[in-house]
């Protein structure tokens, strides 16, 4: 393998999603990449992994918000470091990766931007939560006893409220 094999990588159609969520989540990672420390802060406090439909960029943003809390640079270098001092970067699914994080860095993304973004990502999440909720209470009313429907309602229900609450937060933040 010579340096600019890497460079060759094809992301698999598998690993992300060519719609405009897919669009936004990359542009998230990006944006935080270039963002300033502050805002990236602001966004990793505020956004959690499961925010993120695509396995890849779910993956990067962990290690994004791991350097932000440690107080670390997350540009894309620190991040590529990380993920090979993690032992990360090797094989197959690591060349998905590093292809993942060079797209994103080179997406065009404005880290100025990073907030709305991260807005735009939550509130796809957001949508989403409800409808695998949606599929949870059809499976539920298909598969459970009648005695567990209602209590399967409720947590779904409460898991929800939060949901609410956390995009109210994230918005509320100015973010």
């Amino acid at each position: 393998m010579n340096a600019t094999d890497h460079f060759d990588t094809v992301i698999d159609s598998d690993d992300v999603e060519s719609t405009p969520i897919g669009d936004l989540e990359e542009l998230l990672i990006g944006a935080l990449l270039w963002a300033h420390p502050a805002a990236a802060k602001q966004v990793t406090e505020h956004m959690c992994r499961d925010d993120f439909a695509i396995p890849l960029y779910r993956e990067l943003f962990e290690v994004i918000a791991g350097l932000v809390t440690e107080g670390a640079p997350h540009s894309t270098p620190m991040v590529a470091a990380r993920l090979e001092r993690d032992g990360r970067l090797g094989g197959h699914a690591g060349q998905r990766l590093k292809a993942a994080l060079v797209a994103a860095a080179t997406v065009g993304a404005d880290g100025g931007a990073v907030g709305h973004y991260a807005r735009a990502v939550a509130s796809a999440a957001y949508r989403r939560s409800f409808h695998d909720a949606g599929l949870a209470i059809a499976e539920a009313a298909q598969t459970l006893p009648e005695s567990d429907l209602f209590e399967h309602m409720v947590t779904l229900g409460r898991r929800q409220r939060a949901a609410t609450k956390r995009l109210a937060a994230l918005r509320a933040a100015g973010l």
